[in-house]
């Protein structure tokens, strides 16, 4: 945890308030209604490897929205009744030596507890999505759900996110984008900042290449990316 409390210092000392990547606005739900047990499909195979990174994945979350205002499943994140987000949390995925990474660690599979879950919605609208990241990923990094989500928590909101909005109205490519990230955020270069977009060139996801001491690191040969010059949109959910 060090390296995790090294990395939220660095973060907060240098950058203002507003360009963390946090919610625009969170309301919590009143209440919430315990999951089932967690069920696993027939790929969720157990596999212990050795650890070798993490890695940080952020999705934007209006272009996840678009298309599923409606979706009861997703009402938290996307209905706008309990607020309106930008980057949220994703996950923190422990990573092996190549592309072959440990998951499913637990045997039987087991619960987040609803005070967990409420703990972190704000950073992660989605109960199933709590549940289905420390099943996955989680057992696999830390002995129970509270020092899972604690960690990625920490270094969710320490990471300095540029302003998305501005970036959405001027030409853009993928490199453009992880300069803007690494300047805000010294220490990070722009090789530990991978991105995600679908077909169409719109942005879905940051991720960012950690150390086991949780700092940045250039991002494994494994890792494929585009090129730098390829273009980029930014969805506003407008």
């Amino acid at each position: 945890m060090r390296g995790a409390a090294a990395l939220i210092v660095l973060g907060i000392a240098v950058a203002p308030a507003p360009l963390l990547a946090q919610a625009y606005q969170c309301r919590l739900p009143e209440r919430l209604s315990p999951l089932p047990a967690p069920q696993r499909g027939r790929d969720a195979v157990k596999r212990v490897v050795p650890v070798a990174g993490y890695t940080l994945a952020l999705s934007w979350s209006p272009e996840f929205c678009r298309g599923r205002e409606d979706d009861t499943g997703q009402a938290l994140q996307c209905s706008r009744r309990f607020g309106e987000f930008g980057f949220v949390l994703h996950g923190l995925w422990p990573e092996g030596r190549t592309a072959v990474y440990p998951q499913y660690c637990a045997t039987p599979p087991s619960p987040v507890p609803l005070s967990v879950v409420r703990q972190n919605l704000c950073a992660m609208p989605s109960q199933r999505l709590i549940q289905h990241q420390w099943d996955k990923h989680g057992s696999c990094m830390a002995r129970d759900p509270a020092r899972y989500f604690q960690t990625a928590t920490r270094l969710y909101r320490s990471v300095r996110l540029p302003d998305m909005e501005r970036l959405s109205r001027r030409p853009l490519t993928q490199g453009m984008l992880k300069r803007e990230i690494a300047k805000l955020n010294p220490g990070m270069p722009a090789t530990a900042i991978a991105l995600k977009a679908n077909t169409r060139g719109w942005l879905q996801e940051v991720r960012l290449c950690l150390g086991l001491d949780f700092r940045p690191r250039a991002c494994p040969a494994h890792v494929r990316q585009p090129r730098g010059d390829t273009m980029l949109k930014i969805w506003r959910g407008l």
